[in-house]
């Protein structure tokens, strides 16, 4: 919606053009190269993740489950539906714009998660204390190598490199479409955030834009652009390159031919559809 708002683009041909690039993306990104890189990389189960001894009348239900996963997507959405309909500064906006922030959501949903699944079962304290300590422990490292990975985005960020390369991309003369995909993946290579990479091109990119006058949904077709640009080429300045490959025990280089590339297959297949569709609405 960020992107979309910040591109002036059409929301409904964006979510139509964002279905028809992700129907093929996830097709080729996941069961074809799945089956492919299968044949090359090998992993494991880590050694810290075992299965469940519950009895039967201990596991949760599945309604309870579904409910522990839905419920930050229900909160964020609220928020959403409130920045729309509840007057901006009223009381009741400021409580939404709180329980709908992401943080508030996963935070809300963990505690319900340790009441339903362990207070709620009889679970004595120090246990839920050790179970909680257990899943911590694996987000050290991870957090460690984001922070590094955020002081070096900074330092490109103050150091002007994206509006050098963006001077340079948008004067060779390329086809719209292509220079905002190249901008938002140059941007995110360079520095590692999805998000930033599409705000980063959107900024570059407007100035052109704004005096070709496209329609609502050739801006549509171009954000699918953007979008695809930005999650090409995740690697080591990019959190969840490190959340895989910590969570499944990959090694870097396994992390490489598995996430990185699914993420690429990704983004390629999505930036395709959309040059198609701006081609076509054009």
């Amino acid at each position: 919606m960020l992107l979309a708002s910040q591109m002036h683009a059409d929301f409904g041909w964006m979510i139509l053009i964002g279905l028809c690039a992700a129907i093929p993306g996830m097709i080729i990104a996941g069961p074809l190269w799945g089956n492919f890189i299968s044949r090359y990389v090998e992993l494991h189960i880590p050694d810290d993740v075992t299965e469940p001894h519950l009895g039967e009348g201990k596991m949760p239900s599945f309604g309870f489950s579904l409910a522990l996963i839905l419920l930050p997507l229900v909160l964020v959405g609220l928020k959403t539906i409130a920045a729309r309909f509840v007057p901006v500064g009223s009381t009741a906006y400021e409580w939404f714009e709180f329980i709908g922030h992401p943080f508030t959501a996963i935070l809300v949903a963990c505690l319900v998660a340790i009441y339903g699944l362990a207070v709620r079962q009889g679970m004595a304290k120090d246990r839920v204390m050790e179970i909680c300590g257990h899943a911590l422990q694996p987000a050290g490292i991870i957090l460690l190598v984001i922070g590094a990975g955020g002081v070096f985005k900074q330092v490109l960020v103050d150091s002007g490199v994206g509006p050098a390369l963006g001077e340079a991309l948008t004067g060779m003369g390329l086809p719209i479409a292509i220079t905002c995909f190249v901008l938002a993946a140059a941007v995110r290579i360079i520095q590692g955030s999805a998000t930033v990479a599409c705000l980063t091109a959107v900024g570059l990119v407007m100035p052109v834009i704004e005096q070709l006058n496209y329609s609502g949904a050739q801006m549509a077709a171009l954000s699918i652009c953007i979008a695809g640009g930005s999650i090409v080429v995740s690697h080591v300045n990019d959190a969840g390159f490190w959340l895989f490959g910590k969570f499944t025990g990959a090694s870097e280089a396994q992390t490489l031919k598995t996430w990185t590339m699914m993420e690429t297959i990704l983004g390629i297949t999505g930036a395709i559809v959309g040059m198609i569709a701006f081609q076509l609405l054009s």
